[in-house]
């Protein structure tokens, strides 16, 4: 057991990729707890495997992940926090890596992620047979050995990071401002860059991202990526996710002038969101 560590995870349907992580952090040093944070009703039971996994009921439509975050934080009682997204696999070495990191350095730590296509996760499955079909990310680069300080604090993400509580309190956690899905990892990393606290790649851990349905650009995710680029764009000076809104603007739903200004044109439709979903061989 990793002593004084606890994995939070976020979880709403996703009952079979919960017991994937689960699995997963039963096969190596375990953390001292697992917090699960359930965003939906009647999730599965969860299984026993050999460490406390404490279950908090977050009662809310869509997905709610700063507020989702922050409680499981709340439920925590540890100085090292993991945060995971259930559709990650952690390795086995990935919570004893973080874990010291986390002694060696404060900031937002982040571990390597891979990607999974569809079909890779099956009974049975072995992280050799993951690390082999998994799917390097193009623009993250993680260094070989120890920790490395990124330059771009917009890289940071979510999936897979580790935090001192007591640094995650200075920052306030996550900013519940932020409503549903886009940008509240972004502001994360921002405001502890103000602050002084680095985003740091490390070499320590992997965790292996689980093929699901997708959609690029996140079509069905529009209106709550409006709504937080613009709370991003008030407090910080400068438009996130400028990706995703230049491929709204190009469809007709917001303004070619978005940078100016953002305007809502028009929602998108079922049928334009459905075509906008990854084929099942494109990891991301």
């Amino acid at each position: 057991m990793i002593a004084d560590t606890t994995v939070i995870t976020l979880n709403k349907g996703r009952d079979a990729h919960l017991a994937r992580l689960l699995e997963g952090l039963a096969r190596g040093p375990h953390p001292e707890a697992c917090v699960v944070v359930e965003m939906g009703a009647n999730p599965a039971p969860l299984p026993e495997l050999g460490f406390p996994i404490r279950r908090v009921h977050l009662e809310a439509a869509g997905l709610p992940l700063a507020r989702a975050r922050n409680a499981g934080r709340r439920a925590a009682t540890t100085e090292r926090l993991i945060f995971l997204d259930v559709d990650c696999i952690p390795s086995v070495d990935l919570v004893p890596c973080l874990s010291r990191d986390l002694d060696a350095a404060d900031g937002l730590i982040c571990c390597e992620i891979r990607y999974l296509p569809a079909g890779t996760v099956a009974d049975g499955w072995t992280e050799g047979a993951l690390r082999a079909a998994g799917h390097r990310h193009p623009v993250r680069h993680f260094p070989e050995r120890g920790l490395a300080r990124s330059e771009n604090v917009g890289l940071f993400w979510s999936l897979a990071f580790g935090v001192r509580a007591t640094t995650f309190d200075r920052l306030g956690g996550f900013d519940e401002g932020f409503d549903g899905y886009g940008a509240e990892d972004t502001d994360l990393a921002f405001r502890a860059d103000a602050l002084g606290i680095p985003v740091l790649f490390t070499a320590g851990g992997l965790a292996f991202h689980q093929h699901h349905l997708a959609c690029d650009p996140p079509l069905q995710h529009f209106s709550d990526i409006v709504r937080n680029a613009a709370r991003f764009r008030a407090r910080h000076g400068l438009w996130p996710m400028d990706g995703w809104l230049d491929a709204f603007a190009t469809r007709g739903l917001i303004g070619l002038d978005w940078r100016d200004g953002l305007t809502v044109l028009r929602h998108p439709t079922p049928e334009e969101i459905a075509a906008t979903r990854l084929p099942a061989d494109r990891p991301f």
